[in-house]
């Protein structure tokens, strides 16, 4: 599981996906069963811009492209409602 840190806007992008990345690799260097599942954490985050909601888009297309399933959870209310004004909430699913 990955737990998104308080703040994501632009500048914290290209750290949130290496967080990710790692997370990833761990699971499967590990032979984790648990693995097939990687869930995203949201209940840290507090300050937020579009760029959370395209790097959510963006660990769910590595966790994809890994043959890994991909849930969020715990997303704040207006990341949630921003993610359906973008029209992009069908495609991040609930863990």
């Amino acid at each position: 599981m990955l737990l998104l840190p308080a703040v994501i806007t632009h500048a914290e992008v290209p750290h949130v996906l290496s967080l990710f990345k790692q997370t990833l690799d761990k699971a499967a260097a590990a032979g984790n069963v648990d693995a097939a599942m990687l869930t995203v954490d949201g209940s840290a985050l507090q300050r937020f811009d579009s760029s959370a909601l395209a790097v959510l888009l963006e660990c769910q297309r590595m966790a994809r492209a890994k043959g890994r399933a991909f849930a969020v959870q715990s997303l704040p209310q207006r990341l949630t409602e921003l993610a359906r004004l973008y029209g992009v909430d069908g495609l991040l699913q609930s863990a």
